[in-house]
């Protein structure tokens, strides 16, 4: 309980910073810049944790809308003091699917690794402390059939997805909601770290095939012990011809 207050104590002393424009401001990065160009309206931010891709994208200047879907009990506790008050971001407390159900999500050590998917062994030896810790029963939901709570007809979206391993039955479950979205951004394994999740080619050509267009690459995971990448977050975007008017 202790720490919980003061989270959320130190979580509203940001959020009254960042309300009158005291937060530090960084130079806008590729994703800021193309989400510009491309006239983003809305950020849907899957598997937001405690907002940390939201926080980093408004301190670069993003100031549109975000909805940040979070299903964990506990990080969704720190998602919404991170964004109470803070204009046009909105947490829900939803994990994304294919299906509408409720089902069990098993909880890591470092709370960020956490998966519908058995997490494999290399995971696990390159981030000890990601190993499962628990696991937690969840309300998923297809975007296709909450899209409407969130996106006004005529709003240009960007669907960021980081849900390890889980990429897959997101995508299946807003083939209607891509139809809107100027863009998305993943994370693609190099090497398998879910079982059942899509490799770097396959998730590659699947979005090849849905339209998007790779944009920009940045490394994510790598094994601290042997430096071998085993995951990269990928940027894609629309082409103009095939962009939503």
């Amino acid at each position: 309980m202790k720490a919980s207050f003061f989270y959320g104590y130190k979580a509203l002393v940001r959020n009254l910073c960042a309300h009158v424009g005291l937060r530090p401001y960084r130079r806008p990065d590729a994703l800021v810049k193309l989400l510009r160009l491309h006239d983003v309206h809305v950020v849907l931010d899957v598997g937001a944790n405690a907002g940390q891709f939201g926080r980093r994208i408004r301190s670069m200047g993003y100031r549109k809308s975000i909805v940040s879907f979070e299903p964990l009990e506990h990080a969704f506790r720190k998602l919404a003091a991170n964004t109470a008050m803070i204009p046009q971001w909105c947490a829900v407390h939803l994990a994304l699917g294919d299906v509408d159900e409720t089902r069990s999500i098993n909880v890591a050590g470092n709370s960020q690794s956490s998966s519908f998917l058995d997490m494999l062994p290399q995971h696990v030896s390159a981030a000890p402390k990601s190993a499962y810790v628990g696991a937690e029963i969840v309300n998923v939901r297809r975007l296709d059939g909450i899209f409407g709570d969130y996106c006004r007809p005529h709003d240009r979206c960007f669907l960021k997805i980081d849900v390890q391993g889980f990429e897959e039955a997101v995508l299946r479950g807003a083939e209607r909601s891509l139809e809107r979205c100027m863009g998305l951004q993943l994370e693609l394994s190099v090497l398998p770290l879910y079982r059942g999740g899509l490799m770097l080619p396959e998730m590659l050509t699947k979005l090849a095939d849905l339209g998007f267009a790779l944009m920009d690459l940045q490394p994510g995971f790598s094994d601290p012990h042997t430096h071998e990448l085993l995951q990269i977050d990928g940027t894609f975007f629309r082409h103009a011809s095939n962009s939503t008017k």
